[in-house]
């Protein structure tokens, strides 16, 4: 099966709870990125892109709460919060800030792991509620993170997968180059259009049955990206 694997960002700064989480999300095939500060977390959610952040409110430089702000700036990513401070008023200034969901200290592995599973199914679906789109003999199942053509898995890197899902929740729509630079790539890559380039042409080869006259994948001189569907 062509599974693109989650990658979850850890903003925590105690090593063990961090050792902790890494071992439980690898275990359940996720790649983790460890970030020891709330400004390393705003640096490494820019950098490597992922799928979901579960965050610490207190960190020794930035609040977790400043952090979850930076992140929505520019990321619509799921943002789990992980902390001790139990009090309501602590829950509702983090979701109010953007995060998703609130976890308390101290925690079930298993419930934290079934929080991150049930916030990237929501974050993969279109707003359509729709998580599996056809167009001509390819088929995108954001919700498993899988594509296949013509019957055959057709593997895609993290990026390609990234850049393939933000066109399908916007299906029919067109995708502004800066729009998918920043939500793929992060807010410093929103002028290298060439990566673009690069990717849509990888996705044509694997994906759409001419790729030198994409029917799907649809460029829009000038403007970005417009994935049309057989729906």
């Amino acid at each position: 099966m062509s599974n693109a694997r989650a990658t979850v960002l850890v903003v925590e700064d105690e090593p063990e709870i961090r050792r902790f989480l890494r071992a439980a999300l690898g275990v359940e095939g996720y790649r983790v990125v460890e970030s020891a500060t709330g400004r390393r977390g705003c640096i490494d959610a820019g950098t490597h892109k992922p799928d979901l952040a579960i965050v610490d409110l207190a960190l020794p430089d930035l609040d977790g709460v400043d952090v979850i702000r930076r992140i929505r700036e520019w990321s619509p990513m799921p943002i789990i919060v992980l902390s001790a401070r139990i009090q309501e008023r602590a829950k509702i200034e983090a979701l109010d800030a953007g995060a998703d969901d609130y976890v308390t200290k101290p925690f079930g592995v298993g419930e934290l792991l079934a929080r991150v599973r049930a916030a990237l199914r929501h974050a993969v679906r279109p707003a359509s509620g729709v998580s599996r789109l056809c167009f001509g003999d390819a088929m995108i199942d954001l919700e498993h993170r899988r594509a296949s053509r013509a019957g055959e898995d057709v593997h895609l890197t993290p990026i390609e997968f990234r850049l393939l899902a933000t066109l399908a929740r916007h299906a029919g729509m067109v995708v502004t180059h800066r729009e998918l630079l920043t939500q793929v790539w992060g807010p410093p890559h929103a002028a290298d259009t060439h990566y673009l380039r690069i990717y849509m042409k990888q996705l044509r080869d694997k994906l759409e049955r001419d790729p030198v006259r994409p029917a799907h994948l649809v460029t829009e001189t000038g403007i970005g990206y417009r994935l049309v569907t057989d729906e």
